[in-house]
């Protein structure tokens, strides 16, 4: 918590930035994240210009397509909020039974038909209007506007549909900006012909489907001209995302590149008699084809490190596969993932791959016990940067500076829980690749690293509760800054004034003017499902805490405060952060993770 950095911290803090490039500065808090579109906002990062890309969630006035429930769901939405409506707080039951029907519902009952679609069952989401909710904003002279990057707006309308996933990772000091998308469901009504010489028991299903899982994509202009890299193994859309661009143009990231064997094998087994691909889509019988064998459409390639050459035109002049960590036996059938995550201005590009468990496999067995380590893709060779994989395992890198120094974490046992410790390691010398494991906010706190910047500053999240973490009370996290040069790990908290309104959660990029994009709680006028305030019964505005994109920007001559006065009034302000790391995790998370 705050107060506890500054008492016990300050000291050193003050020390170590006297001679390095913050400059004993303190942090001031520029809300980047207030939108009308969205509740939530977690900051990506910010150019040299203070332009930041930033993703949203919890999006206002979903637009939801009523002509497509039948009376079944009507029912059953109905049945929820009668049975359900005492345990959600801040809705009630149906106001208006007769307007819901009609696709006409009150605010109160939107929530009750988000509710019901949000919770469709996997085996039957291709029947219903899909809820993607993750949406690419961009913060330009003090405006944040969102970026549409596939999405399309239903047919005769201008609504969009907002089913896509559209991760918005980053953006480049020519303001380039880069990431991945989801393409849009849409509906598609397929008519079973029950009686060649009788239509009148034909039956029509709507079928929501989209063309493509994930593609990556870069816009030279902001936001204007988008620009999709489709994967070189695109049969039913392919993956693919890009991860970093360099201002040379070096984008990386990964691609799909095949098409596994045996998922293959299920798909011509299930999915190829013309008769039943008349009356349902090839790719909802591929999805229920994998489902019932335990997969995911995920599971359909196998994916490779990418890099892409894109010139100032905006076209991908070549583009090159970075390889794998590892060889598999040649009758290992399970796909192999490498992830290319950070690039540097030298072209030296980090990420991640799957690797033998076992330091010494040197002949592996069809089924060789494998994990994913944090690598280095450099003059056509793939090092492992985490050498011990007994003690440490489930590694990445997720970011690299100029001068080769690259930062991520790594997972080993602390007290019999599985923990991330961040680390920072020189990659110049590929014979002494040593991980550097700093001390955090106490010994077990789950501590990631998210990027570095020129000057050896170092941005990221860790714990700082000591509980033990059960589902619903996880431990509440802090953004930190760590200088390389001096071995000072900071609480971001510690540089704000006693008074400030935020508290910061994350750290995710770190520019080489030392300001930091990052997300923090902050309370704020609660919105209803249409952006409008919710008022008391006096008419007052209700106050609630929401996750905002911000800005944290050195002050230059500042000074630490000693906020002991205030140590109570943060312990009250920080008892519901618990709530909102789900939130935290999946969308903040979300970059940058492929499993298999």
């Amino acid at each position: 918590m705050k107060i506890f950095a500054k008492r016990i911290l300050a000291l050193g803090i003050c020390t170590a930035l006297m001679g390095a490039s913050v400059q004993a500065a303190t942090y001031e808090v520029i809300d980047k994240g207030a939108v009308d579109t969205h509740k939530y906002t977690f900051a990506q990062q910010e150019n040299i210009h203070g332009e930041m890309v930033i993703s949203g969630t919890q999006a206002y006035s979903f637009a939801v397509q009523y002509q497509y429930l039948v009376e079944s769901d009507f029912n059953a939405i109905v049945n929820n909020a009668a049975v359900l409506n005492d345990q959600v707080f801040g809705v009630n039951d149906i106001e208006d039974e007769e307007a819901l029907r009609a696709g006409n519902p009150t605010e109160n009952d939107v929530f009750w038909v988000l509710y019901y679609l949000q919770r469709i069952p996997a085996a039957n989401q291709f029947l219903y209007q899909q809820y993607g909710d993750i949406a690419a904003l961009i913060n330009l002279n003090g405006v944040t506007e969102e970026v549409t990057i596939f999405d399309e707006m239903f047919e005769g309308t201008n609504e969009f549909t907002r089913s896509t996933v559209d991760n918005i990772n980053g953006i480049t000091d020519k303001g380039w900006i880069y990431g991945s998308g989801t393409a849009p469901y849409l509906p598609v009504v397929i008519t079973a012909d029950q009686n060649t010489e009788d239509t009148s028991d034909d039956v029509s299903t709507n079928y929501w489907v989209r063309e493509f899982s994930r593609r990556a994509f870069f816009s030279p202009d902001r936001g204007q001209t988008i620009i999709p890299l489709i994967a070189p193994e695109s049969t039913y859309g392919g993956i693919s995302e890009i991860s970093d661009l360099s201002e040379s143009g070096i984008a990386i990231g990964f691609a799909s590149t095949v098409i596994s064997e045996q998922v293959t094998d299920f798909i011509t087994e299930s999915c190829t008699d013309a008769d039943q691909l008349e009356n349902i889509p090839l790719i909802v019988c591929i999805d229920v084809t994998l489902r019932n064998n335990g997969l995911t459409l995920d599971n359909l390639f196998q994916t490779e490190a990418f890099k892409w050459t894109i010139n100032d035109s905006g076209v991908v002049e070549s583009s090159e596969q970075l390889g794998y960590l590892i060889t598999p036996h040649v009758d290992d059938e399970r796909g192999l993932v490498s992830v290319a995550q950070a690039v540097n201005d030298a072209g030296t590009v980090v990420g991640y791959s799957q690797g033998w468990f076992d330091n010494d496999v040197t002949e592996p067995d069809v089924n060789e016990f494998k994990l994913t380590y944090a690598v280095m893709f450099k003059d056509g060779e793939v090092y492992d940067l985490n050498t011990d994989h007994e003690t440490f395992f489930n590694s990445r890198v997720n970011d690299i500076n100029n001068l080769g120094i690259a930062t991520g974490y790594v997972q080993t046992t602390v007290s019999g829980i599985t923990t991330n410790m961040f680390y920072y390691i020189d990659t110049n010398d590929v014979n002494n690749l040593e991980m550097i494991m700093p001390d955090t906010f106490f010994t077990g706190s789950s501590t990631t690293a998210k990027a570095i910047n020129n000057k050896g500053f170092i941005v990221g999240q860790g714990e700082v509760e000591t509980h033990v973490v059960t589902g619903g009370n996880p431990r509440r996290t802090h953004g930190f800054l760590y200088d390389t040069n001096t071995d000072t790990f900071t609480d971001l908290n510690a540089f704000l004034t006693c008074e400030s309104d935020y508290t910061i959660i994350d750290a995710k990029s770190i520019n080489d003017n030392n300001e930091i994009s990052a997300s923090a709680l902050v309370k704020t006028n609660a919105k209803d499902f249409f952006g409008r305030d919710v008022l008391d019964s006096n008419g007052d505005p209700v106050q609630e805490e929401v996750v905002r994109a911000v800005k944290l920007q050195p002050i230059e001559g500042g000074e630490l405060n000693d906020c002991s006065e205030v140590e109570e009034k943060l312990e009250r302000q920080g008892a519901s952060f618990g709530v909102f790391m789900p939130l935290v995790l999946l969308v903040v998370g979300f970059r940058r993770k492929l499993f298999k």
